[in-house]
């Protein structure tokens, strides 16, 4: 199975509207309610292409039972462990008339140091099952913002690969732990080692502890570095829609390449179909399959000259 682990996760609310106006009322044509938080929109992308998920991570209070109730009866299978305090809402606001989306999220809730021991008890559990694990998303109060670093550590030691999928300041102690893989997109590329260039960002990125990097450039694709070569990966056209959680689309398709053994090539071409694919869908963790299907041979996957 893969564990994906999501240390703030949410309950995601979609709304839809004809056209959004600052400062003014506005009738919603669609709410969707979704379980959220990066890790388990990862989760039921895996879900849906056939690979057994499991999620961990914290969860609490009204917003809490709400994220259980829809998990209930469908994979991901839930592993998350119970906290005193609210787990936090993310909001949604599509504009049907441009496609461009609006996002409000919650503050997550505090964590106690009992929780946290609690979760590291269920998380080396977890891991005696799991092929690979992705680290994902922000991190709750509470938790010390080495906490990733620790997560990684405890995998590498159960000998389980490890994506990791953060930013910030959790990011850059994460990635001196080594873990097999991290997915930026641009902006967290370049606040982690300082340079808005990609590519020099993304040779840096793997110096300073990330076996591969996998950096998201948006609508051009992803920028592949690793071990076995680098690799551009971009999709025919540009597709239109909502972009909530088409990164996390992009991190299942190569966590399945990963388990699958698929050379990096198909693994890439996988995660940008998948991305695209989820811009059509009406939330996140969701993809179009039909999308995905005429895509997926049809992303170009270029080899590129290794940066040192």
């Amino acid at each position: 199975m893969i564990l994906t682990v999501t240390l703030n996760t949410a309950l995601d609310l979609t709304y839809r509207v004809p056209a959004l106006t600052r400062h003014g009322s506005h009738r919603v044509t669609d709410v969707a309610e979704r379980p959220g938080g990066k890790g388990l929109n990862v989760a039921r992308v895996l879900a849906a292409l056939g690979h057994e998920s499991v999620v961990t991570g914290f969860v609490g209070g009204s917003a809490g039972a709400d994220v259980r109730r829809l998990l209930a009866g469908f994979p991901p299978v839930d592993a998350l462990v119970a906290v005193a305090g609210n787990t936090r809402r993310t909001i949604a606001v599509v504009d049907a008339a441009t496609g461009d989306t609006t996002q409000l999220n919650e503050p997550g809730p505090v964590v106690t140091p009992e929780e946290w021991a609690a979760f590291l008890t269920s998380y080396d559990a977890l891991l005696r099952e799991a092929e690979a694990v992705a680290l994902c998303g922000s991190l709750p109060s509470g938790i010390q913002v080495g906490a990733y670093a620790e997560l990684i550590r405890r995998a590498k030691a159960a000998g389980v690969p490890t994506l990791l999928d953060t930013s910030g300041e959790p990011l850059r102690r994460g990635i001196a732990a080594r873990p097999d893989l991290i997915k930026p997109n641009a902006e967290e590329l370049a606040q982690l080692t300082g340079d808005h260039d990609p590519l020099r960002a993304t040779a840096d990125a793997r110096r300073r502890g990330a076996r591969s990097v996998v950096a998201s450039l948006g609508p051009a694709g992803l920028l592949a570095a690793t071990s076995d070569g680098w690799w551009r990966a971009a999709p025919p056209a540009r597709v239109k829609g909502n972009p909530t959680g088409a990164g996390d689309s992009a991190v299942a398709g190569l966590l399945s390449g990963l388990v699958e053994r698929l050379p990096w090539p198909q693994r890439l071409a996988r995660a940008v179909a998948l991305s695209a694919a989820t811009v059509l869908a009406p939330a996140a963790g969701e993809f179009d399959p039909k999308t995905y299907e005429d895509l997926l041979p049809r992303v170009e996957v270029t080899t590129h000259p290794n940066v040192t």
